[in-house]
């Protein structure tokens, strides 16, 4: 994919000190004007499905999953805003020490 191999060109500059990278998303945008209203009732109230659904994306990002990310947006076609960005970023990290958490 078109991430990989930016990720790949990218990647050294990642680990350039001087550098910042910024990478920002919202997450799901849910409704009919999205065109996505996936909702898992096991979840609880739309909302707690939502955030059961973004939490699930945070922990693969979290754990720099580039993979299992791209399986995880097949899956779910979760409307994340920045998905490619944070592909790119994840696959710009396969091969680093860097970590990421969410706060």
């Amino acid at each position: 994919a078109a991430e990989a191999r930016y990720g790949a060109l990218l990647a050294p500059h990642l680990l350039c000190a001087e550098n910042l990278w910024v990478v920002s998303s919202d997450f799901c945008h849910w409704g009919r004007r999205f065109r996505y209203t996936r909702y898992d009732a096991a979840e609880g109230a739309i909302c707690q499905s939502i955030e059961a659904l973004d939490r699930r994306a945070m922990g693969l990002i979290e754990a720099q999953d580039a993979r299992g990310f791209a399986a995880y947006l097949r899956a779910t076609s979760n409307t994340i805003c920045g998905r490619h960005p944070i592909a790119l970023l994840l696959h710009a990290l396969e091969n680093s020490s860097f970590s990421l958490q969410f706060v």
